[in-house]
């Protein structure tokens, strides 16, 4: 069982039929939490993606829209480490990472390890936080590792940040790096429910508690991680992504002349490789051992949206990064007939 938006995502096979919705270990464990959580199914799958490519997530939206309550259930599911940091003005760097104590009784010191030693941590509010809390967590973003005093520290694996930010309130906020924001695999926009959607919401959470059953591990998901490097991805879909953020930097290439006052920074080349990373992801979560074009195109508004700055021009105009996008999505043709590629090379191995 899985939800249905998960069903009618899935590819059709030759014969007709549908293929796999999931690996049998991701299928269990988005039944476990859509038990708690209900809708914002593409918030879920782009979390299991991140998991699986060994990516962090930023998530926008207004508060009360299950973010924590989704990472929490998932790390319950996974039998993870879970830890939700509420960031504010007045947080430092020691709060985040840990510090160095120093003990009367004993006159040594010795390393108080932060919160971010987990499997999933959720850095509530992130752009609350000032310039020195957000660059150190930078480091554990990229090397995953910690070093308090000189002494370097790894953090457990997998290892997953899940940053969420409010789109309504600016005052008290400082804008995150751009160094920062590019370290984030992926942007999500979280949006409000349904009618029919809020009608089990309230019904949930006004009633019994339900219950959440283990069905995998740590170990297990490190494995599904190497499984997912291991997928086939046809050299047509890794120039299809290097053309698509290629066409962010340089839109009259792809015939998008007018694009080009519109945007003042394109995409870095980490776009093109997190195109690739998730679209093997998505395909995995999909029951498939190979990419397929819409893969990597479900992906690319997530991964994109936060890696190009926008002129002057385009917020006069008032298009957003998923509208310039959305061009360039459609002026970029997908590559075709990578499956008898995969095909062909599975027959000679």
């Amino acid at each position: 069982m899985t939800d249905e938006r998960f069903k009618s995502a899935a590819p059709r096979g030759d014969n007709g039929q549908a293929a796999p919705v999931a690996a049998p270990e991701m299928e269990h464990l988005l039944y476990e939490v859509k038990k708690v959580v209900v809708g914002q199914d593409h918030f879920l799958e782009r979390v299991l993606v991140a998991l699986l490519a060994g990516g962090h997530l930023l998530v926008e939206g207004v508060p009360g829209l299950a973010k924590t309550l989704t990472v929490n259930t998932l790390a319950r599911a996974m039998q993870g480490k879970f830890r939700r940091i509420q960031f504010t003005p007045d947080l430092l760097p020691a709060d985040l990472v840990g510090t160095r104590t120093y003990s009367q009784k004993t006159g040594e010191f010795s390393t108080a390890l932060g919160p971010v030693f987990c499997n999933l941590l959720l850095a509530d509010e992130i752009n609350r936080a000032p310039a020195k809390v957000q660059s150190a967590l930078l480091e554990v973003m990229q090397e995953h590792q910690v070093t308090i005093a000189g002494e370097t520290h790894p953090v457990p694996t997998p290892f997953t940040v899940i940053a969420t930010q409010n789109p309504i309130e600016t005052e008290g906020t400082y804008p995150l790096p751009e160094a920062q924001v590019d370290r984030f695999m992926m942007k999500v926009l979280v949006g409000y429910p349904t009618d029919e959607q809020e009608f089990v919401i309230v019904e949930r959470m006004t009633g019994p508690s339900a219950a959440v059953a283990p069905v995998t591990s740590t170990e297990e998901l490190i494995a599904a991680q190497r499984a997912v490097r291991a997928l086939y991805v046809d050299p047509a879909l890794i120039t299809y992504a290097v053309r698509l953020v290629g066409a962010t930097r340089s839109p009259a290439r792809v015939g998008l002349k007018n694009l080009e006052s519109m945007i003042q920074f394109g995409a870095s080349p980490r776009a093109s490789i997190y195109l690739i990373e998730c679209g093997r992801a998505l395909a995995y979560l999909r029951g498939r051992d190979y990419v397929l074009p819409e893969d990597v195109t479900d992906v690319a508004l997530d991964v994109m949206r936060h890696r190009i700055v926008l002129s002057y021009d385009a917020m006069a105009e008032e298009l957003s990064a998923d509208e310039v996008l959305g061009r360039i999505l459609r002026s970029v043709p997908a590559p075709g007939k990578v499956l008898q590629s995969h095909v062909r090379l599975s027959a000679n191995a």
